[in-house]
């Protein structure tokens, strides 16, 4: 068991599912939009698989740049860039999957989300795995505080763009998207909800 932390470090559970089932296999190249240090990258580039990432905060491409020179030296320094996921240089349909982890939720309002969506979704080929988690209102809609558009102050103090089920759903159709998983949400004791949305690239 003492093994686990350093062979997967910090991935998310969700995640670590879709590897379970064999949805993120091998071969497949890898662009986390939004990687921060790499929680999600560990068992991926221990493994050999080709990841690329994107971060708007200079530190967190640092920290993850030196996680693959220590994990996986034969990767390019380049395939992490210092730039915002809404315009990334990433080519279009680089990725077999796309994993945009507790990211969205920090849209400023409407475009900014859309904005973010697109630039993730661009980067995914055509029958790609798209993998998301974000917080949402499911579950807590009556402990919440609207600010302004989609932006609420969650019962934990902190401030999130949060989408509902109706979204996720229209926004499925709107990328030509097919729902892989249906939608599954953890509410945090009550003070927060977050949202796996899980597609297939059309």
């Amino acid at each position: 068991m003492s093994d686990l932390p350093q062979q997967f470090g910090q991935i998310d559970i969700y995640l670590f599912d879709q590897l379970l089932r064999g949805r993120i296999a091998p071969g497949m190249r890898i662009f986390d939009a939004g990687c921060g240090h790499g929680r999600n990258l560990v068992y991926l580039l221990r493994e050999g698989y080709e990841v690329f990432g994107a971060d708007a905060d200079p530190r967190a491409i640092d920290a993850v740049r030196q996680l693959a020179r220590s994990l996986a030296p034969a990767l390019s320094p380049d395939n992490f860039r210092v730039e915002t996921i809404e315009s990334t240089s990433f080519l279009d349909a680089l990725a077999d999957v796309a994993i945009s982890s507790a990211v969205l939720h920090f849209a400023r309002d409407d475009q900014h989300f859309a904005a973010m969506l697109r630039g993730t979704w661009r980067v995914l080929k055509p029958g790609g795995l798209f993998f998301c988690r974000l917080a949402s209102s499911i579950g807590i809609e009556s402990q919440l505080q609207h600010i302004g558009g989609r932006r609420c102050l969650l019962p934990d103090g902190s401030e999130r763009y949060l989408v509902d089920q109706a979204l996720l759903l229209a926004l499925t159709k709107d990328l030509g998207g097919k729902l892989e998983d249906p939608l599954k949400t953890t509410v945090v004791q009550n003070q927060r909800s977050m949202t796996t949305w899980v597609l297939r690239k059309g």
